[in-house]
């Protein structure tokens, strides 16, 4: 049975479910033992190293020389460039802001010129770019000193990252971490004096290398050839069509040697992948210290150091694959873990110290539907001493938590039905007045007593809420300021492109760097502002989505309507601008987004409804929202089409062959068609965290079998596009190669799509344009008439 937070025989959720990483622990301190507290210190040596805690062994032992190599910095020649060249996008995004210490300087990404770049500069005035290289720029981190920005790149788009620092003036660019060839890296958090940033660094995987054994193809569970491709298959003519320009080099070739893993350590037919070994460390930007080695786990699907103590003791990590993140706090004097929470997917940035450093804010989901923020009280050696509530609401939860740099505020970001509601509230401790009342006992209106499971142990509190208002309807980042009441937030809506607005004064004001709402899109056509929708399923279940209808369809006519699927599968719908919607409702189709079982922003037992077998519950869900949209005299049922991306790819996929005549055609983006393939070639990290979700590659092995599309391709009627980035290793491109390739065996329809220098997201402009302009193109076709 896959390990998962519910037990599929019964249905029950588990109170801990899986592998617990307390394997090994004493059984006074395991938290598995009924009725037993998280684990802590008790003062006795009991603690557990957090190496032989998470790694199982001594190999990850810094004494030892088994961690990974410390990484080192790599300078790299200047690239800024002044911004005086054409402009590509006039309505470009802007989003991930970072502030300087003052408040009044940012930075952020930007992909004015085409490519999500480096870009910075004051809030009022003119911005700069700081990186004009073109790989995607996907995390930004200003230095609490001021002197250095950090931030996480992804090399020809594909899906293995390296951290750089560059001076905010864009002298000094340098490499910090994933240089090496195969590596990847990610950033954490500064440490408070801006000396050191942590960063997470995932060894490269084993590789047959030259001479190694003779490779043969690997064969998925449905029998069907897996995805061993020979080098250029993206170029032939027929089966692909390959847009973005010329290769710079051959596709990779997903084939297994002969001890039965793939040239990138994958193992073939649904084996267990090769454990992958996640290491964190402070490195110097400067270069002027050794690398500090915080942590490391073998067989990691996350780890990420998202705070550090004003004194440096106490470290916050977030490790753990989706369903089961936890919160870990170490000492980082002898590395050992004091204690541990739950907490929630999504944001990966979950909380932050007090300056104190005896209360630990954190956005969690512990022994709750919905997320919300917890007060962790700690002793002065970081072990558990009481956990409160501090603000909470009843239907929706806390998806953003920015805690100020002194740690005596916060903004709170809540999820309301898929449209963000933000908060501004002082945090206060048990050491602090709360409103002038001594002694951290929390007043009328303060939020903390609400929903409490206090433990032994004073009262953390949150002042009253100042709820902020909002020029568009998401909240995507929040980068505090030196102002508690003045964060810079970066906002998305169904009227605009991602953009940036600095809260002054109570006001928010948009950056003159962010476009403006006027030129979101050329010409007279407005974006389509979309209604929710709230379908129900046939099992009962309330479902959700947005609704965008065509310009100029009179009420109760029926259009060609487009079944859009998100990813995930836990990503939800919100009302924000998306090009593909717009390119495909000026083409005088509407777009049904659905929120299918599985989704996050309804509760996590909405999330966990589609583990298991609730997949093909999920499935079904897809049919039900079509006919929801029937019956509503929205859509035409003869016409109708389903398209995807990841996830989303996979549903399309198994929606075309478990309901083989509902729709007239389909548009999988980089979706899943075999999962004994799929957890073959993924990335070691994915694939743990995929087991969860999906179900274990042996053990659950004729369930995945009966969920891949592939199993059931002979039901498959309709036109079929698949569409994939060339640098995919998340989901790779032989997924959708193969079920084209038996698509065509059988006489149906089909094209493959893949675009060059990108991977799983697509995030070029011009490959993003010629993308949804090519499915677009398909799906005219085959629902025109």
């Amino acid at each position: 049975m896959a390990a998962d937070a519910r037990d599929q025989l019964t249905g029950r959720r588990a109170e801990r479910a899986g592998p617990s990483p307390w394997a090994g622990v004493p059984e006074a301190t395991a938290p598995d033992a009924p009725g037993a507290p998280w684990p802590v210190a008790d003062g006795l040596g009991t603690a557990t190293r957090l190496w032989d805690l998470l790694d199982a062994g001594p190999a990850a032992d810094p004494a030892s020389g088994g961690s990974l190599p410390a990484p080192a910095p790599l300078l790299l020649p200047d690239a800024t460039a002044p911004d005086d060249g054409p402009t590509v996008l006039a309505g470009h995004g802007c989003w991930y802001p970072s502030a300087d210490p003052s408040g009044r300087q940012v930075a952020f990404i930007c992909d004015r010129r085409g490519v999500p770049q480096l870009w910075a500069g004051p809030v009022d005035g003119d911005v700069h770019l700081l990186d004009a290289d073109p790989d995607p720029v996907i995390e930004v981190s200003w230095s609490p000193d001021g002197r250095w920005i950090a931030y996480t790149t992804a090399p020809e788009g594909g899906e293995l990252t390296r951290v750089l620092c560059v001076r905010p003036d864009g002298t000094g660019r340098r490499v910090l971490a994933g240089a090496e060839p195969g590596s990847s890296a990610h950033l954490g958090c500064w440490r408070r004096d801006g000396s050191a940033v942590a960063v997470t660094v995932a060894e490269p995987p084993a590789n047959s290398g030259p001479g190694g054994p003779e490779a043969a193809p690997v064969r998925g569970d449905s029998g069907a050839p897996g995805p061993s491709l020979p080098p250029g298959w993206d170029m032939r003519d027929g089966h692909a069509v390959l847009l973005g320009g010329q290769p710079s080099a051959p596709a990779p070739s997903f084939a297994v040697a002969g001890d039965g893993r793939t040239p990138d350590g994958h193992r073939a037919g649904g084996e267990e992948p090769v454990p992958l070994t996640l290491s964190t460390y402070l490195v110097d930007p400067e270069g002027a210290s050794a690398p500090v080695f915080l942590a490391s786990e073998r067989g990691a699907a996350t780890l990420r150091v998202c705070d550090l103590s004003r004194d440096g003791r106490l470290a916050l990590l977030r490790r753990g694959p989706r369903g089961r993140r936890e919160a870990l706090v170490v000492d980082t004097r002898d590395l050992r873990i004091t204690c541990s929470l739950p907490v929630a997917d999504g944001d990966p940035w979950i909380g932050g110290f007090s300056p104190d450093r005896r209360t630990l804010w954190l956005r969690s989901d512990h022994d709750r539907e919905f997320a919300a923020l917890y007060a962790l009280r700690l002793d002065a050696r970081g072990r558990r001493t009481g956990l409160t509530v501090a603000a909470e609401r009843p239907d929706c939860g806390l998806e953003l938590l920015a805690v100020d740099r002194d740690g005596r505020g916060a903004a709170l970001a809540w999820n309301v039905r898929g449209v963000s509601e933000l908060e501004i509230v002082a945090l206060h401790t048990a050491a602090e007045p709360v409103d002038g009342t001594a002694g951290g006992t929390a007043p009328p209106g303060a939020a903390a007593p609400a929903g409490s499971t206090t433990m032994a142990g004073p009262v953390a509190a949150v002042g009253p809420a100042r709820g902020v208002s909002l020029p568009h309807e998401v909240v995507t980042r929040v980068a505090t300021t030196a102002d508690p009441d003045g964060p810079v937030v970066a906002l998305s809506g169904s009227q605009r492109r991602p953009g940036l607005w600095w809260l002054h004064q109570g006001t928010a004001l948009r950056t003159p760097w962010s476009s403006r709402d006027e030129d979101t899109v050329p010409g007279d056509r407005p974006p389509v502002r979309p209604e929710p929708m709230r379908p129900t399923a046939r099992d009962g279940l309330a479902l959700g989505g947005w609704y965008y209808r065509a310009p100029g369809r009179t009420p109760g006519e029926p259009a060609p309507c487009v079944i859009h699927l998100h990813g995930g599968p836990e990503d939800q719908e919100r009302p924000v601008f998306d090009p593909l919607y717009h390119e495909l409702v000026g083409r005088g189709l509407d777009v049904f987004a659905p929120d299918v079982r599985g989704s996050s922003g309804y509760g996590r037992s909405f999330v966990d409804a589609d583990l298991g077998t609730g997949r093909f519950a999920a499935i079904d869900d897809v049919a039900d929202c079509a006919a929801h949209a029937i019956l509503a005299g929205l859509a035409d049922p003869r016409r109708l089409a389903v398209m995807g991306h990841s996830y989303g790819g996979y549903l399309t996929l198994a929606s075309l062959v478990w309901h083989p005549d509902l729709f007239r055609t389909g548009v999988a983006v980089c979706g899943m068609s075999d999962f004994a393939t799929f957890f073959a070639g993924t990335e070691p990290w994915i694939a743990r965290s995929a087991a969860h979700k999906y179900g274990h590659p042996e053990r659950d092995r004729e369930l995945l079998r009966s969920l891949s599309p592939m199993s059931r391709i002979d039901a498959l009627r309709a036109p079929v596009m698949a569409v994939h980035g060339q640098h995919d290793t998340n989901v790779p491109p032989g997924e959708s190669e193969q079920f084209v390739r038996a698509a065509r065996d059988r006489g149906v329809e089909a094209e493959l799509v893949v675009l060059q220098h990108e991977g799983h997201d697509f995030r070029r402009a011009d490959n993003r344009r010629l993308f949804r302009r090519t499915a677009a193109d398909w799906i005219q076709r085959h629902l025109s008439g």
